[in-house]
C-alpha cells in the first residue's frame, strides 16, 4: 500500500470543485484522464477506498460510488491478492500506444477526415444572416405570423393527436400532407395526390433527399450557373460530377446543357424565380428542358423558390405540372411564415415514394408531429392561403420602398436586374468593382448584403449584391440605401473615381 501512497499526490486526484456537488463524478473524471495521460499505469494497485477518503477528505461512499462507475468502464479491475488495480485500456494497441499518445494531443495536429474542410465551408457558407437590413428571408412585424398562429398552436398542442406520442410515417402526418396537396393543386398547378407528398426539414433537406434517391457513384448533374450555395453543398456530399450550366435572361441554357453533358442524370433548377438572379425559366426553355430528361431517362428536380412571390400578375405555374412523371418538386413554408418552423415538403412521382420515404427515415425518420399538426389546422382554416396574400401585399410595399430609394440615392448606377417576385433584388456594381469587398464594408455599418461572385462557377463579366427587402420597413430600407451609398462612395470612388452608369450584365451576353 505504500508504494502506491504517490498515487493521491498526482495534481488531477486532487483539484476538485468542492462547491459544485458532484465531487464524486469529478474524482472519476480525474482517474480517467489520468490513465489516458499515462500517469496510471496498467496493473498499477490502486490505495484503498478508506485510504482514498481519509487522505483527499472525500466521504468514502463518494469514492466507492466512482470506483463501481470505473468498473463498469472498464478502467478499473480486480485481481486475486492484488485488490483494485488499474486496466489495460489499450491493450488492443497496446504496442502502438505510447505516453506521447495522450488526451491533451493539440486538435490542429491529428490527421482529420477528408471531407472535414469541405463540411466546415459549407457550415460557413451556409450560416444565418444577421437580422439587418438587406438580409434575406428574414420575415418580422407585420410579415410575421400573426396573433392566429400562436392562439390555433395552443389550441391544437392541447388536443389529444397533436400530444407527444411514437414514431409515424417518414412521410409525415396524412393530414398535413393532403393539406399541402391541396394547395399546391390550386396555387402552384401541381399534379399529385396526398401519397406523393413527403413533408421535409426544408428545401435544404429537399435537396438532399433528391441527390440520395436519384443519384449514383459516377453520375454527372446539370446545375444553374450561378446557383443557391445549398445545391452546390449539397452535391458535393457525392462522388459525382457537377456541370454548372449558365444561365440567361430566360433561365438555364439547356441547349448549352445538352452541348456539355448530354448524359445527366439530374438536373437541379430553380424554374420559377432564379437563384439569385430573378428571372423564370421561359417556356420553351421548360419543353425543352423535360424533352431532355425524357428523352435520356434523366430527371428534373424544382426549387420552387419564392414562388409565391410574384407582384406583376399571377404566380408562375410550376414546372412538374408539366410532367409529374419526371419532376421532383420542393417547397417550403419558411417563406411563408418563418424560417424556424423547419417544414418543407417534396412531392414525387409515383416510382419514387418509398425510396423518398426510406431515405427521410434514415435521415430523421420525420418532422416533429405537433407542429405538422398544427401546419394542418392553419391550412385547413384557409390561414395559410390569407398569410401569403398578407405578405405579398407588405413585401410589394418594401420592394417598391427599395426600388425608389436606390433609384433616389445611387442614380449614377442604380442598375438593378430585372426581376418581379421574390424577396431580394440584385444590385449590379461597375466593371472591376469586387462584391465580397463592398459586402464586407457594409458589414461594419450594420448592412448584410451578399455578394454573388461566389455563386458563379467562373468570375462573372460583372459583380452584384443581393439586396433584401423582406423583413424591413419601407423607412428601415430608405436608411440603409443611405448607409449603403456611403460605402459604395467610399469603396469605389478611392478606386475608380467618379461613377458612370454601368450597361445591365444581360446586355453582355
Amino acid at each position: 500500500m505504500a508504494r502506491r501512497q504517490d498515487l493521491i499526490t498526482i495534481a488531477s486526484l486532487r483539484s476538485f470543485d468542492r462547491t459544485s456537488g458532484r465531487i464524486g463524478q469529478q474524482f472519476a473524471q480525474a482517474f480517467r484522464d489520468a490513465i489516458a495521460k499515462g500517469e496510471l499505469k496498467p496493473g498499477e494497485r490502486l490505495p484503498s477506498t478508506r485510504a482514498l477518503s481519509a487522505t483527499l477528505g472525500i466521504a468514502r461512499g463518494t469514492i466507492v460510488e466512482a470506483f463501481d462507475q470505473l468498473y463498469a468502464e472498464g478502467y478499473l479491475q480486480t485481481r486475486a491478492r492484488s485488490g483494485t488495480v488499474v486496466a489495460n485500456v489499450h491493450e488492443d494497441a497496446s504496442e502502438h500506444f505510447s505516453a506521447e499518445m495522450t488526451l491533451d494531443a493539440p486538435a490542429a495536429e491529428l490527421p482529420l477526415p477528408t471531407n472535414v474542410a469541405r463540411l466546415a465551408a459549407v457550415a460557413m457558407a451556409l450560416q444565418p444572416q444577421r437580422a439587418q437590413p438587406f438580409a434575406i428571408a428574414h420575415p418580422a412585424g407585420s410579415v410575421a405570423p400573426d396573433d392566429k398562429w400562436r392562439r390555433l398552436g395552443n389550441r391544437v398542442r392541447a388536443t389529444r393527436p397533436a400530444a407527444p406520442s411514437g414514431y409515424i410515417d417518414p412521410r409525415g402526418l396524412p393530414e398535413l400532407r393532403a393539406a399541402i396537396a391541396e394547395y399546391v393543386r390550386k396555387a402552384r398547378a401541381v399534379k399529385c395526390t396526398a401519397d406523393q407528398v413527403i413533408i421535409t426539414a426544408g428545401t435544404q433537406q429537399g435537396l438532399f433527399l433528391a441527390a440520395t434517391v436519384l443519384l449514383t457513384s459516377g453520375d454527372a448533374v446539370w446545375a444553374e450557373d450561378p446557383a443557391y450555395p445549398g445545391i452546390e453543398a449539397v452535391l458535393g456530399n457525392f462522388n459525382i460530377a457537377t456541370w454548372r450550366i449558365p444561365v440567361d435572361g430566360q433561365g438555364i441554357d439547356v441547349k448549352e446543357g445538352i452541348l456539355r453533358c448530354p448524359g445527366a442524370r439530374v438536373a437541379f433548377v430553380t424554374p420559377s424565380h432564379q437563384y439569385p438572379l430573378g428571372m423564370p425559366l421561359s417556356m420553351p426553355r421548360r419543353t425543352s428542358l423535360l424533352s431532355w430528361a425524357r428523352n435520356n431517362n434523366a430527371w428534373v428536380v424544382e426549387d420552387d423558390y419564392d414562388s409565391e412571390l410574384r407582384y406583376a400578375g399571377y404566380p408562375f405555374p410550376s414546372l412538374q405540372g408539366l410532367d409529374p412523371s419526371r419532376v421532383v418538386y420542393l417547397g417550403t413554408m419558411s417563406k411563408m411564415l418563418f424560417s424556424s418552423l423547419r417544414l418543407g415538403y417534396a412531392i414525387v412521382p409515383e416510382p419514387l415514394i418509398d425510396a423518398f420515404a426510406g431515405a427521410r427515415a434514415m435521415i430523421d425518420r420525420h418532422s416533429p408531429t405537433p407542429d405538422q399538426h398544427v401546419l394542418a389546422s392553419y391550412m385547413r382554416e384557409g390561414l395559410f392561403e390569407a398569410q401569403v396574400r398578407r405578405i405579398r401585399g407588405a413585401y410589394s410595399e418594401r420592394r417598391g420602398a427599395l426600388i425608389k430609394a436606390i433609384e433616389q440615392e445611387l442614380p449614377s448606377w442604380s442598375t438593378l436586374q430585372p426581376s418581379d417576385q421574390g424577396m431580394h433584388l440584385v444590385l449590379w456594381l461597375p466593371l472591376g468593382i469586387d462584391d465580397v469587398k463592398i459586402a464586407d464594408e457594409a458589414g461594419k455599418v450594420r448592412l448584410v448584403v451578399r455578394p454573388i461572385s461566389p455563386m458563379f462557377a467562373n468570375p462573372p463579366a460583372r459583380f452584384g449584391l443581393m439586396l433584401g427587402f423582406g423583413g424591413f420597413t419601407p423607412g428601415e430600407l430608405q436608411a440603409a440605401v443611405r448607409r449603403l451609398k456611403d460605402v459604395l462612395d467610399a469603396s469605389v470612388g478611392a478606386i475608380r473615381g467618379p461613377l458612370s452608369k454601368p450597361e445591365h450584365l444581360a446586355a453582355e451576353a
